[in-house]
């Protein structure tokens, strides 16, 4: 399962973008995709491949004549919405070429930008059928031309759209789905409809890539992600904090505590389940079933460390104290330095 974003800076400021690729690299992206809007940006994708170390994808719309200088770069693939390169004959020229180079072509269908033979076909609303018919009549198309590494993707805006279309085509199809909720929006909003429509897919089996779309720095898609993949038990995106959602039992403000923990294991990739506890109800044998955790209250807390309760903590000394235990844990690891 790959993690994909795409670059929100100008493709032809070549080192803008490698800063950006480097980031989205270090956050855990695997895949990333680039807008190419003219000649001038395709040919600076050659620099851009060359700084890379994942795979670089040209995200092509509109100018079909785009597409063979981008695939002289040295790409891994290429992105091609029926919606916006609508000549048949074009785009089985674009299928042959990059079947010839053994490219990887992700047919990319959205609500937004459907071809008019097909966004008619809903009554001015486009249908998650239309969605998936545009998706399967591109991909047969360049399927006959030679690719085989193809794959599909079908967005929408709306989770329940999105859904529906993503099952049509896996229930016509056998290749891959690249999956996510386009459109999504701010950090928010677009963090909750991306964790649901993605999470439902991957949960019944759907889906090979995924995409988070938010209107964030592309990082932020990445984080997101990984966490939704690591929810579902499908990769492992380091440190995992739980912790409880307070009530009136809560002598510990464990709000501030939990956030300041979470904020200090950002970026590590070592598996760790770290509990942050308020209570006497839940608290213990939650903090007891983490790696480290701990369980607060009036008069100070439990530490646990793998299961086993290790000593007391005074109210004042529970962040110092629980982050002295994960970077013992995070060093055997190799990790843990500025924890």
């Amino acid at each position: 399962m790959t993690v994909q974003s795409m670059t929100n800076t100008d493709t032809r400021d070549v080192e803008a973008t490698l800063r950006q690729v480097s980031e989205l690299e270090h956050a855990g992206c695997d895949i990333v995709r680039v807008g190419i809007p003219d000649t001038e940006a395709a040919e600076a994708l050659s620099a851009i491949v060359s700084g890379s170390n994942i795979p670089v994808i040209a995200d092509l719309h509109f100018d079909w004549r785009l597409a063979f200088l981008v695939m002289e770069q040295g790409i891994a693939g290429i992105r091609l919405n029926p919606g916006t390169i609508t000549k048949k004959d074009r785009v089985a020229e674009i299928a042959t070429e990059a079947a010839a180079r053994g490219l990887a072509v992700r047919v990319g269908v959205n609500a937004g930008s459907l071809e008019r033979s097909h966004a008619t076909e809903g009554g001015g609303r486009v249908e998650a059928a239309a969605l998936a018919a545009s998706a399967l009549e591109g991909a047969e198309l360049m399927s006959a031309k030679g690719v085989t590494n193809l794959k599909i993707s079908v967005k929408a805006s709306d989770v329940r759209r999105t859904i529906e279309a993503y099952r049509l085509v896996s229930e016509q199809s056998e290749w891959p789905l690249h999956i996510g909720v386009t459109e999504a929006g701010t950090p928010w909003s677009g963090t909750i409809k991306s964790a649901v429509g993605i999470g439902a897919l991957l949960a019944e089996g759907i889906g090979d890539t995924i995409r988070v779309s938010l209107t964030a720095p592309p990082v932020e898609e990445i984080r997101v992600g990984r966490k939704i993949l690591a929810s579902l038990g499908l990769v492992s995106a380091g440190p995992d904090v739980i912790s409880c959602p307070t009530c009136a039992r809560s002598d510990i403000d464990v709000i501030d505590l939990a956030t300041r923990v979470e904020k200090a294991l950002e970026g590590y990739k070592t598996p760790l389940k770290v509990a942050v506890m308020g209570c006497v109800v839940n608290g213990p044998g939650e903090a007891r079933e983490a790696d480290i955790g701990i369980a607060g209250g009036r008069e100070g807390a439990l530490l646990f460390v793998k299961g086993e309760m290790v000593r007391r903590v005074q109210p004042d000394d529970m962040y110092e104290e629980l982050i002295a235990e994960v970077k013992k844990l995070l060093r055997k690891s190799g990790e843990g330095e500025g924890v």
